[in-house]
Order: structure tokens, then sequence, then C-alpha cells
């Protein structure tokens, strides 16, 4: 890489992504074991997973050595009558991480961390149709203008209000999610209002080859998720009618170099990029199989740096 990155990591490797899901880790075993697979920051994970409160989260970040590269806000953006709950979402997460200490900034890197990223979901119709674009429901012109409108909202209050630069983030899932509608999306929000987190599984998932679209949005990506995809289970999940965070149980995402992704491509692309910043690992998983998880981070963090990373 001609630039520096960090690699960090987030909440649902350990399977943090439904907050209502009794089988979750505690917050404080997920930075314990952060720190202890060699990290030094990590995303906030889903809203209501940490602690709102910035002394008691503040305090366990310092014991561990650790730091927060992004919140998140995954949940409907479709809805209008969801827009309250956006922002107070937006609003509450925000002045979390900007009361944290700040993740420190690289050569490369185009907005400061920590930012928040923004990932549509919660829609049985398309959670079921994940990776499917041939028979996904697709929003009509008004609903894709209300969500548009949300998005456009979150944006301009993350940054009017706490200077956070918001990202958004197409979702297995959700209805940002294929070639066409992530198209839609930059043409309809500017990059003054928000820039892009591409995932590598997702953007596999969805059956985009995860090099290209990174070339074609290289001059809106401001951040980014690395995953891979075990080509055997995602065979067999895509022949199965299944939402998409039970595929992931099945064990469909991967160590990253042990599964389809080329990652030397994606890695002289950034390069030629002159990409600087944060690298986020994920693999989603079921929080019941969490024992695991330090073997599989630390093959990937060691693949990635064998790549160059």
């Amino acid at each position: 890489m001609s630039n520096p990155v960090t690699i960090s990591c987030a909440p649902c490797c350990w399977g943090v992504d439904d907050v209502s899901n009794p089988h979750l880790p505690a917050w404080e075993h997920v930075l314990d074991e952060a720190a202890e697979a060699g990290f030094g920051g990590l995303e906030l994970g889903p809203y209501g997973y940490m602690p709102l409160d910035p002394d008691v989260v503040g305090k366990a970040l310092a014991k561990r050595g650790l730091s927060i590269v992004a919140g998140t806000i995954f949940d409907d953006l479709v809805s209008p009558e969801n827009r309250e709950n956006l922002l107070r979402q937006t609003d509450e997460i925000c002045a979390l991480i900007t009361a944290l200490p700040k993740p420190r900034s690289h050569v490369g890197q185009r907005f400061e961390a920590p930012y928040l990223t923004v990932m549509d979901f919660g829609h049985d119709e398309r959670d079921f149709a994940a990776g499917h674009a041939d028979r996904a429901p697709r929003l009509d012109d008004a609903a894709w203008a209300g969500m548009i409108g949300n998005i456009h909202a979150i944006a301009d209050l993350a940054r009017e209000k706490h200077g956070v630069r918001a990202t958004i983030h197409s979702h297995a899932g959700g209805y940002i999610e294929f070639e066409d509608e992530i198209a839609q999306l930059t043409d309809d929000i500017s990059p003054e209002t928000a820039g892009l987190c591409l995932d590598t599984g997702h953007l596999a998932y969805a059956g985009m080859d995860a090099v290209a679209t990174l070339r074609r949005y290289r001059d809106r990506l401001d951040y980014i998720h690395f995953k891979d995809i075990d080509p055997g289970v995602f065979d067999q999940v895509m022949g199965e009618e299944i939402r998409f965070f039970d595929a992931c149980a099945k064990g469909v995402m991967c160590p990253i170099g042990r599964g389809s992704i080329d990652y030397a491509a994606i890695r002289a692309l950034l390069t030629e990029s002159d990409y600087g910043g944060y690298i986020t690992i994920e693999q989603e998983r079921d929080p019941r199989n969490a024992q695991g998880i330090l073997d599989d981070l630390a093959a990937s963090r060691t693949f990635l740096r064998e790549t160059g990373f």
C-alpha cells in the first residue's frame, strides 16, 4: 500500500447484529478479544449494543488501547415514519463517538474518523431475496425518493451538528444491495453529502465483482469493509430461500484469504488509488458459534499482512 491503513474489526465478527438476540456476548468481552487479537480499533456495533455513556465506553476502550472508528445506523431507511427514530439514533451515536478519543488520521484519508456507516435493513421481502437481483422486489420511484430523503437527513445531521462523515453501505437483504441500486444511489446522493463504505463480501454476495466495483466508485470511497465468501457454502445458500444472516450462520463468510475474493487485486487497486485510512474486517456468524473467532481473525490478519496490507 502506498498510504498507511489501519485494520480494525467489528462486533459482527462475534455475531453481534441483532441486539435482541439473547445469545450475544457482553460488549466488554468483545473489547477484550478485539484487543487480544491485536486490533487498535473497532466499530461501535448496532445501536443499543454498547452503552451510550462516553465515560463508561471511553474508560473501557482506554484500558484496552482501542478506539471506535465508526458508528452504525442499521435500520429501515425506507419508511417515512421511521425518520424520527433514525435521526434520534444518528444524534445519540454521533454524540457518543465524537466524545470518545479520536482515532488517528492517515495520509490519504479523505475524511477523519470516526464515521457513521449507514445501512438499510429490516425488510423480509428483500431479506429472503438477498443475493438474487433477478427476483428481489424493488422500490418504486416514490419509495426510493423517500429513502434518499431519509439518508440526506441522517447525513446532514451527522455532518452539521457533529462533524461526522456519513458513509453509505450497500447491504445484502436491504434495498441498497445490487449494482443498479448503488449506481442510482450515487446519482442521488452528492459527494458533499455522503461517501461510500463498500464491503467486498456484500458486493460479491450481490453478484458483483468486488475489484471492478471498488474501481468504479473509488472516487466516492471513504471507508472499506473486508469480508470473504466460502464458494461452496455460497453455492448452497443461493439454492435456498434463506435470510442473509441465516446464510452467515451456515458459514458463508469465511476468514479472508480462504474464499473467492481476489485480495491481491484489491491491494493493487487501493495502492493505485492512494487509499489511506481504515479497513474493517467483518465475518458475520451466529453468536453461538463464536468460539473460533480469535483463530479466524488471526488468519485474516495474517493473510492481509502477507498480501501487503
